[in-house]
């Protein structure tokens, strides 16, 4: 006898819903569970190490220094995907809000760049989040491989993925894709020293 089982997909109105009513919450304590809503599934994020934590507070204290007021950077924090979509990037740059989207969330028409810095869930992030990124026209997706310690950049989306790719390494460079920013960065600078993880 086959068993089918059933699943249940949220919208993102639904999903804010069940934060703030503390169901997405650790059973023996309060504090959130680390989750993302993709395709609306309610997917249970990797706990993040100390180098992943070490890569994402360098690069975003680097691009913080370069871009000023230009753009607004937020550490692992969701935009909307209507309607079935919140996920988390470890950075994104967004245009610039007077309220910093406290009465809207931002959304991909106001993401200048994402990052996501990958160890362990490389396979995830290139295989479901960026083609997720790319259909939703995020212009711009740096995915940072720590194990290899370079980036891809990915620009010009399509719905699925993206049509320019290139993969930077030690002594490459890059431009912020900011306006009014000219600041190049190496990927050196990025990263840092390499480590072995």
């Amino acid at each position: 006898m086959e068993v089918t089982l059933e699943r249940h997909t949220f919208d993102v109105d639904t999903y804010h819903r069940m934060i703030e009513a503390g169901i997405l919450t650790e059973r023996d304590r309060q504090s959130p569970l680390r989750v993302e809503l993709i395709h609306g599934e309610i997917i249970q994020m990797s706990p993040i190490g100390i180098l992943h934590i070490a890569i994402v507070d360098r690069i975003s204290n680097l691009i913080t220094r370069l871009i000023g007021e230009q753009a607004i950077v937020r550490v692992q924090s969701p935009i909307v995907i209507p309607d079935h979509s919140e996920p988390e990037s470890d950075i994104t740059l967004l245009k610039p809000s007077d309220d910093f989207y406290a009465t809207q969330p931002a959304q991909p028409e106001d993401v200048f760049l994402m990052i996501e810095v990958a160890d362990t869930t490389w396979n995830r992030d290139y295989e479901i989040k960026r083609p997720l990124y790319a259909t939703a026209g995020v212009p711009e997706l740096w995915l940072v491989n720590v194990n290899k310690h370079e980036i891809e950049v990915h620009r010009n989306p399509v719905p699925g993925t993206y049509k320019s790719i290139s993969i930077l390494q030690s002594g490459d460079e890059l431009s912020l894709p900011v306006p009014d920013v000219s600041a190049t960065v190496s990927v050196d600078d990025l990263l840092g020293p390499r480590t072995e993880v």
